[in-house]
C-alpha cells in the first residue's frame, strides 16, 4: 500500500478528498479537458490514468471498479465506449498537464489537465517493431550454439556467410558417403 503524501491533503480530510477527485475525474472524462490548480491536476493524473487502464479491459469487473470512483453511468460508458477505444495503442501517457498561468483572484497557479486523443505517432509504431524484430534475432543466435571449437560463433556470422558453411560442411560429408560406397 502507498504511503499517504505528506502535508495538508486537498479539501482538509481524506474522505473530502476521493471526493473532489472524484468530480474531477468525471469532469475530465465528460469534456475531455479541465482547468484546474496544478496540484489537483498532479494528484488526478494517476488516478485517471488508473481508471482509463481499467477501462481498456473493458470487462465487467473493470466497470464496476470505475463506478465506484466515476459515480455518472453516462460518463462511465463513454469512458468505456468512446475513450478506452482510441487509447487502446497507447501505453500509458493518457493525460496531458499544460501549466497555463496564475488564477486572478488568489494566485493560485493553474494547469489545463486533458486526454491525450491523438492516435500513437507511426514513428513510435516502427520503433516499436523494430524492437521486436531485434529481440527475436537476439534470442535466435543465443539459441544456436558452435559445433566445434574452430567454428565462428552464430552471432557474428552473417546470413549468406551460414549459407555457405552449411553447404560446404554437408558437401564433404556427401563426397565421403559416396567413396565409402563406391570402396564397398
Amino acid at each position: 500500500m502507498p504511503t499517504p503524501t505528506k502535508g495538508p491533503r486537498l479539501g482538509g480530510g481524506p474522505a473530502h478528498e476521493r471526493l473532489i477527485l472524484a468530480n474531477l475525474a468525471t469532469s475530465l472524462f465528460e469534456h475531455g479537458r479541465i482547468t484546474t490548480t496544478e496540484t489537483k491536476a498532479k494528484r488526478l493524473r494517476p488516478l485517471a490514468e488508473r481508471l482509463i487502464t481499467f477501462a481498456k479491459r473493458g470487462d465487467l469487473a473493470a466497470r464496476r471498479r470505475v463506478l465506484t470512483v466515476v459515480r455518472d453511468k453516462g460518463v462511465v460508458h463513454t469512458l468505456f465506449t468512446e475513450i478506452a477505444p482510441t487509447m487502446a495503442e497507447r501505453q500509458g501517457g493518457y493525460t496531458r498537464i499544460t501549466k497555463v498561468g496564475n488564477r486572478k483572484g488568489d494566485n493560485a497557479p493553474m494547469a489545463v489537465i486533458e486526454l491525450v486523443l491523438e492516435p500513437v505517432s507511426p514513428k513510435q509504431a516502427v520503433v516499436k517493431e523494430a524492437e521486436k524484430a531485434a529481440s527475436k534475432a537476439a534470442k535466435k543466435p543465443a539459441a544456436k550454439k558452435p559445433a566445434a571449437a574452430d567454428e565462428k560463433p552464430a552471432a557474428e556470422e552473417t546470413p549468406a556467410a551460414e549459407a555457405e558453411a552449411t553447404a560446404t560442411d554437408e558437401a564433404p560429408a556427401a563426397d565421403a558417403a559416396a567413396e565409402e560406397k563406391s570402396e564397398a
